[in-house]
């Protein structure tokens, strides 16, 4: 697979540096052209000679020549560097780099090459387990994995500190695998695709100023419509009142109420091959919205308020099946799977994503997710807590084997 390919390594410091010799030893043997480039912080982990040895190719560990006299071409090696291969892997990439990477800074060659390539750039976080799961390098890895560079998962295990926990260097094997799939192409497994998804939460209005609501932030539904545009997909996203900034390549239509929501999606549901209603679509609205703002009386009670059902979009989809795969969401409080269960059955969904409140876990706001997929096959898969972005792949792994 690694055959004429042309590959750019950039190594950042941590003890796990060394292990980055077994990557070049393995792209080197499987036919590919092999580059290095080192932070300074690297180089105090292994020597530049190490890799220079092993890919057969000199090694780039600063921005500045030590010799300006004999290196006058210096000026555009970022440039040269950046255009020349056909990925860029970081690996080790330390939590300092992926927190440069998140902000533009181009200190250091690994990150200035970042920010001038075309080409896909891969990370491999590697961190003590702590800093792995600190809030900030879990919020600049998110950040990274919405604007298209690919995350390799860091393994569990002891830490040279001692501790142990996520952060560890991936195994060899699992960069490497995911490197071939990168540079076979099959990452855009989901070219020509059409899918619609959902996302938000739906506002029904009490009065001008006052609406029935949810606490939904729209970031899963956001999250798979930005993974499906990387992998190819045709997306058309439809949102809810959300502050969320468009995913690249994605054809965005905002609505309100739920009847907005019901009327854009069966515009837009026709011939498409995946439809995902991500949406925490208001199951009530007001039967009679005051056109005027409803006052507060110091001495009149409080108004009635009387509430009415809510189109119900997913049941509709399924009923009439004018699309492909048909998936949806349940939150859940109690009773999860069997609630689940029933929802898929009703709504004639093909699978479902089973969120659940219980046990304390965060789900509205959160950059991860914990989630349960259940198909009307019967089959179930739960999933690790992860990233959204990495759920909303696994989510549309399973509509694509669904196709």
């Amino acid at each position: 697979m690694f055959k004429g390919k042309k590959i750019l390594l950039g190594i950042t410091g941590g003890i796990a540096a060394y292990k980055s010799c077994y990557l070049v030893r393995e792209f080197v043997k499987g036919g590919a052209s092999v580059k290095v480039v080192m932070t300074p912080s690297a180089t105090k982990f292994v020597s530049p000679l190490t890799f220079s040895t092993l890919s057969k190719n000199s090694v780039a560990a600063d921005i500045w020549s030590s010799d300006q006299t004999t290196q006058s071409d210096i000026g555009t090696r970022h440039i040269d560097t950046a255009n020349w291969p056909d990925v860029y892997l970081i690996a080790p990439a330390s939590a300092h780099t992926i927190s440069k990477l998140t902000h533009g800074s181009a200190d250091t060659l690994v990150s200035l090459i970042a920010l001038a390539t075309r080409v896909p750039i891969v990370l491999a976080p590697t961190m003590d387990a702590d800093m792995y799961l600190n809030e900030i390098t879990k919020a600049n890895l998110a950040t990274l994995q919405e604007r298209g560079y690919h995350v390799c998962q860091p393994d569990f295990g002891e830490h040279a500190s001692g501790l142990s926990g996520p952060g560890r260097f991936p195994e060899i094997e699992s960069i490497v695998k995911q490197m071939e799939t990168i540079l076979s192409g099959s990452f855009r497994d989901l070219q020509k695709k059409r899918i619609l998804v959902t996302a938000g939460p739906t506002y029904e209005a009490i009065d001008p100023v006052r609406f029935i609501g949810n606490r939904s932030s729209g970031k899963m539904g956001f999250a798979i419509a930005n993974a499906a545009a990387q992998r190819g997909a045709n997306v058309t996203l439809i949102t809810g009142p959300v502050h969320l900034e468009t995913p690249r390549n994605v054809e965005r239509i905002d609505v309100e109420s739920a009847q907005e929501m019901y009327d854009a999606v069966m515009a837009h549901a026709k011939r498409r091959d995946v439809v995902i209603m991500a949406a925490a679509v208001s199951d009530f609205m007001p039967e009679s919205p005051a056109t005027q703002k409803i006052k507060k009386s110091a001495t009149g009670g409080v108004p009635d308020l009387k509430l009415k059902k809510t189109p119900d979009i997913l049941a509709t989809l399924g009923k009439k099946k004018i699309s492909g795969v048909l998936a949806g969401f349940a939150l859940e409080t109690q009773h999860d799977f069997e609630n689940a269960r029933t929802k898929l059955k009703e709504k004639n969904l093909d699978f479902i994503v089973l969120n659940s409140l219980q046990k304390g876990r965060r789900v509205f706001g959160s950059d991860t997710n914990v989630v349960t997929i259940l198909d009307r096959k019967g089959k179930t898969e739960d999933l690790p807590e992860s990233s959204k972005f990495d759920v909303a792949n696994r989510i549309l792994d399973k509509a694509r084997d669904l196709l």
